[in-house]
């Protein structure tokens, strides 16, 4: 009975003591199963990760920017804008990886009646009517610098004005001084051509690709907001001038129609001055030989096959 006593306690002891043994055990397993080995290879999953989503996003970027080859013709580009010609409208096709084919036209059309300045009663209009054609040229495709030949087939632009001095006033012609008669006022029409050349080379640059060479995922893509200047070699300007109604050499006699007061229509002096006045005004006018051409507008491009 005493040997049996001894041995219940002991056999107790032994058998807590394998529990503990094996519970402490656990541990060590899970140091072993993340052995040096182990965890390297768990360390190096999230940076091979990172590197990968680092590589996607440079390819992406690389795509984005890559230069998309264009079959020719296969875009159109419509855009609008102002230029110095008037409300400028335009459309563009690619013709090659250096070159656009552009069509444009202007217009506008302005009047002003019965304004006083300077002494006379103005009536006015500015006509303006313009058509052409130009090749850009890209040398640097993914760039949007251009230098574009052209030719201006259209040209219709000028200026014509009706104006008459007010009572007192007068217009000086050839250094001789004509007063506007009071009974039978003086009146001067004139129009300044700027279309010598109804044809006419033209010669720009400026900055942006109305079809754009790289991808095109967005609709900002599309957009272009192109600037350009130059010149239309249009020829010196034209100037024109008639008149009618009666003036006077001398101011007393405009109030009077006095014996100075001729019909500046068919006296032989008034036109003589008047020839001498535009000759000298034309003068002036020569140097003028280009029309300058500054345009800013925006531009939207779409695939037509």
């Amino acid at each position: 009975m005493k040997r049996t006593a001894v041995l219940l306690p002991l056999a107790f002891l032994a058998a807590t003591w394998s529990l503990f043994a094996q519970s402490s055990g656990a541990p060590n397993r899970l140091v072993a199963a993340q052995s040096p080995a182990n965890a390297g290879a768990s360390q190096t999953a999230p940076v091979a990760k990172a590197a990968s989503n680092t590589k996607n996003a440079d390819d992406a970027k690389a795509t984005k920017k890559a230069e998309v080859r264009l079959e020719p013709f296969s875009e159109l580009a419509l855009g609008g804008g102002m230029s110095l010609m008037g409300i400028n409208l335009q459309a563009a096709t690619n013709v090659n990886r250096y070159l656009n084919l552009r069509g444009y036209g202007n217009v506008f059309n302005y009047s002003l009646n019965d304004i006083s300045t300077n002494g006379f009663n103005l009536n006015g209009k500015v006509n303006m009517a313009t058509a052409g054609a130009a090749l850009d040229y890209y040398p640097f495709p993914k760039l949007g610098f251009r230098v574009s030949p052209g030719f201006l087939f259209l040209n219709q632009n000028g200026i014509s004005a009706t104006a008459s001095p007010t009572l007192g006033s007068s217009i000086t012609l050839n250094h001789q001084d004509f007063y506007s008669e009071a009974a039978n006022p003086l009146t001067v029409n004139a129009s300044l051509g700027l279309n010598t050349h109804k044809q006419a080379f033209t010669l720009t640059t400026g900055w942006g690709n109305v079809i754009p060479r790289k991808r095109q995922d967005l609709l900002f893509s599309h957009l272009t907001f192109p600037f350009e200047f130059g010149a239309a070699f249009t020829g010196a300007p034209t100037l024109n001038m008639a008149l009618s109604g009666f003036a006077c050499t001398n101011k007393v006699d405009a109030a009077t129609n006095g014996p100075s007061c001729v019909n500046m229509a068919t006296n032989a002096q008034a036109q003589s001055d008047l020839n001498a006045q535009l000759q000298t005004w034309k003068s002036d006018l020569d140097p003028l030989k280009v029309y300058p051409i500054l345009s800013l507008g925006v531009s939207y491009a779409f695939r037509v096959r």
